[in-house]
């Protein structure tokens, strides 16, 4: 007599095949789709996520980072290491390169360029005609992406509008469009920060070092922690301490990595990924709340920028 052994998925389990089921139908429905990677800790998960959907083959799109020119290089620096270990074209569009068309213009030299992105962004979609973008969007982020769809319709202008949102029932999904138009999709859009950290640990993911504890000059800013003198690549320092502002040298770490000039660290301990889960464990603000300044000029500025364009 055969013995039927029931097999459970664990939570994990079933985040990674509902995330290869959505990859898998964003490269059967649409013709041109992209693969959004910053080297942060989301877009390191989807790679995983693509590499379980797709291989031993090649990815079914290429992968693109838009940088704001304003990144932190551990993080770049990571970003083209991952993309050669893949052996997966990576496509880099910058900001400064649609400063000098003058698509984007800055009110003033430090200003953060972070809700620029939208622009090249735009621009690289029209220059490619990609019609879809799959990002590492989650919904426990903020509040505009827990009411956006998996699928996110765009229009010819890449405008969002959160009034008019397809339905998704029974996890069926629609990502044509007409010429011009665009989706954005989110396959670990059910995913929570824990749901990451878990992940990364069980597959171990290997990480841009700022996401763990370090020494860092800051200065306290608003009730934010700020850091300060950032070297890029090129030599250059941003976030240059204000005048009577005192630097601190602390022990701090990274739960979400963006541009310099709107990404604050946490003070932390955590040096290994076994530590950020349980400190993930016992938070109570969300890794933008806590962290990403440009979240933190309206209750509304997240959605402002998704209907702008934005990721």
């Amino acid at each position: 007599m055969t013995t039927l052994t029931k097999q459970t998925l664990s939570h994990l389990d079933w985040l990674e095949a509902e995330a290869i089921h959505i990859m898998r139908e964003v490269a059967g429905q649409c013709e041109r789709p992209v693969l959004l990677f910053s080297g942060g800790k989301d877009s390191i998960c989807m790679l995983r996520v693509a590499e379980k959907a797709f291989r031993p083959g090649k990815f079914p799109f290429p992968l693109m980072h838009i940088d704001t020119g304003h990144n932190y290089k551990e993080v770049v620096d990571f970003r083209d290491k991952r993309a050669a270990e893949l052996g997966e074209r990576l496509i880099v569009r910058s900001v400064e390169d649609s400063m000098k068309r003058g698509t984007v213009v800055l009110k003033s030299a430090d200003e953060s360029r972070n809700k620029h992105q939208s622009v090249t962004l735009l621009e690289a979609i029209a220059e490619f005609e990609f019609d879809a973008c799959i990002g590492g969007a989650r919904r426990d982020e903020e509040k505009a992406r827990a009411k956006e769809r998996v699928m996110s319709f765009r229009d010819e202008f890449g405008q969002w509008d959160p009034k008019n949102q397809r339905p998704e029932l029974w996890n069926l999904y629609n990502a044509r469009t007409h010429k011009g138009e665009n989706i954005r999709a989110f396959p670990i859009s059910n995913w929570t920060e824990m749901d990451v950290w878990q992940y990364i640990e069980r597959e171990k993911l290997e990480l841009p070092s700022i996401y763990f504890a370090h020494q860092r000059n800051v200065v306290i800013r608003q009730g934010a922690i700020v850091p300060v003198n950032v070297p890029l690549a090129s030599g250059e320092l941003v976030n240059v301490p204000r005048a009577g502002e005192e630097i601190v040298d602390m022990e701090v770490r990274f739960r979400t990595v963006g541009d310099i000039t709107c990404t604050a660290p946490v003070i932390s301990d955590a040096d290994t990924v076994s530590k950020i889960v349980l400190e993930t464990a016992t938070t109570t603000i969300t890794e933008r709340g806590a962290t990403r300044l440009d979240d933190q000029t309206s209750d509304a500025s997240m959605e402002q920028r998704k209907k702008e364009g934005y990721f």
